[in-house]
């Protein structure tokens, strides 16, 4: 069996077994006024997810808000999402703001959890969205977790009291001078 190491050459005009050319040469509109453009309005509704309507940004389970807003913890603000009535707070925003000189990355904090039994909400893409639009995570960032407050300030108190108690240990142990 032998393969034509060329492939055949096709025109504009080529028509492969009575179907029409294989791009149109001519504008679709006669004129750009004609042309489908987005609408602020037809663009609005995409963003909120216009489902049933629902404007507010809920998915159809409802379980799902996008509305977020700034909070105060430990007087710095912080991205806040309300899921199914509580208040949940960007992880990796109170990671970067109160943690990060605590432990030694965000790894040790998702292991800190698992030990406290404490269990994040996986944020929606939209939340991702919002959250870096806000600039609580970085550019690039994907995925994000949220938890509550509460839940934040047993984190908090286990990585203080953990440094404290590292700090305590280096110096028992000190040699003396």
């Amino acid at each position: 069996m032998a393969v034509s190491a060329t492939p055949p050459v096709l025109s504009p005009t080529t028509t492969h077994g009575g179907a029409s050319s294989l791009f149109r040469p001519d504008s679709l509109y006669s004129s750009p006024a004609e042309s489908p453009r987005l609408t602020s309005s037809m663009i609005n509704s995409f963003i909120t997810g216009s489902t049933g309507g629902a404007t507010n940004g809920n998915g159809p389970s409802g379980l799902h808000n996008n509305e977020c807003k700034m909070v105060e913890v430990h007087g710095v603000k912080v991205a806040s999402f309300t899921v199914d009535g509580q208040e949940l707070i960007c992880l990796p925003q109170v990671f970067d703001l109160f943690l990060k000189h605590l432990v030694g990355g965000l790894h040790t904090v998702y292991t800190k959890l698992k030990r406290l039994d404490i269990c994040p909400v996986v944020c929606t893409v939209e939340q991702v969205r919002i959250l870096r639009g806000l600039g609580a995570i970085q550019p690039g960032v994907n995925r994000c977790k949220l938890i509550t407050r509460k839940d934040f300030e047993t984190l908090y108190n286990d990585c203080t009291n953990a440094r404290q108690v590292l700090n305590h240990g280096k110096r028992k142990f000190a040699m003396p001078s």
